[in-house]
């Protein structure tokens, strides 16, 4: 019995049998939204800058995507000055962290339960 389970038909991922034509275009458009950045982000990076914000990328995809925009727009701006290097990366990194840093703030709010130090004990 087990030598039927060959013939088996198993979908792959890339098969588009049911896709909506909409589903497809707007994959497109992703994918070529995604090469127009890498292109541009390695235009403006040097190798190393671009290995630290791939190992960021992995741990904080937020914050990588602010870091992309970022150096997408002074590309576009032509405020970049040839290729940023790894510590010019690590400087905008701090920039970034410090505008979407969170304030925490603690606040204690005590209740009034009988408490033994007042005089006025019921």
């Amino acid at each position: 019995m087990v030598g039927h389970r060959k013939n088996l038909i198993v979908p792959t991922q890339g098969s588009a049998v049911c896709q909506d034509p909409g589903d497809v275009a707007q994959q497109e458009a992703k994918q070529r939204e995604a090469e127009m950045r890498n292109s541009i982000l390695a235009q403006v990076l040097d190798q190393s800058a671009r290995a630290r914000l791939s190992n960021l990328a992995l741990v904080k995809p937020e914050k990588t995507k602010a870091v992309e925009n970022y150096l997408i727009q002074m590309a576009r701006y032509g405020q970049l000055s040839g290729k940023v290097s790894e510590q010019g990366l690590i400087e905008i990194l701090e920039k970034v962290s410090q505008q979407t840093e969170k304030k925490t703030t603690v606040k204690f709010s005590r209740r009034k339960v009988m408490d033994s130090d007042e005089d006025d004990d019921y």
